[in-house]
């Protein structure tokens, strides 16, 4: 049991250790970036590159990553659940709502004319 107890504690502190590398990757990458300046271009590109994977990694090993990591994966399930419209139902729709957004706009500017008629009739 004392050995369970253990690993559990021991694992936020892991957990933090592993972020404080994330966040020295990340940091490491915006100083390299901005000290070497003066590189190639794509060379930058690519040192940045490995070390986002390198950081996005390492997160991923935390217990929060992992949950992180879940939670994409079950939304790009349900993203493939979803029926999306075919093409025609999506070109009705929006002339529907382009439809009621002018008639909306053109009740609106009815009213306003009314009642910026009555105001100034009223004020004189």
């Amino acid at each position: 049991m004392s050995s369970s107890t253990n690993t559990e504690t021991s694992q936020p502190v892991l957990d933090w250790l592993k972020w404080l590398v994330v966040v020295a990757l990340v940091g490491g990458g915006i100083y390299g970036n901005w000290y070497y300046q003066d590189q190639s271009l794509l060379n930058r590109v690519i040192a940045i590159v490995v070390l986002a994977l390198i950081a996005l990694f390492m997160a991923a090993q935390t217990a929060r990553g992992r949950e992180t990591w879940l939670l994409f994966k079950e939304a790009r399930t349900e993203i493939r659940r979803v029926i999306w419209p075919t093409r025609q139902e999506t070109t009705q729709t929006t002339f529907v709502v382009l439809g009621l957004v002018l008639v909306f706009a053109l009740i609106l500017w009815a009213l306003d004319s009314v009642l910026s008629l009555l105001v100034s009739s009223v004020i004189g």
